[in-house]
């Protein structure tokens, strides 16, 4: 049940602070983009090689 409570809280009080730092938030999020987008394009271009390197190992066999 302490659980419970704590979970409700934790959701009041979250959607207080989205209602007083909504533009704070915005902001975060919108730079927040560029560095998903790095992290993003770092995995596909290693995931990519990884891929390749299989498929080079396969043909050989």
């Amino acid at each position: 049940m302490l659980i419970v409570l704590g979970g409700i809280l934790a959701i009041v009080l979250g959607v207080l602070g989205l209602i007083k730092w909504w533009l704070l938030f915005i902001k975060a999020l919108a730079a927040s983009i560029p560095f998903i987008l790095v992290v993003g394009g770092i995995l596909a271009v290693i995931i990519g090689v990884i891929s390749l390197k299989e498929k080079g190992e396969e043909e050989e066999e």
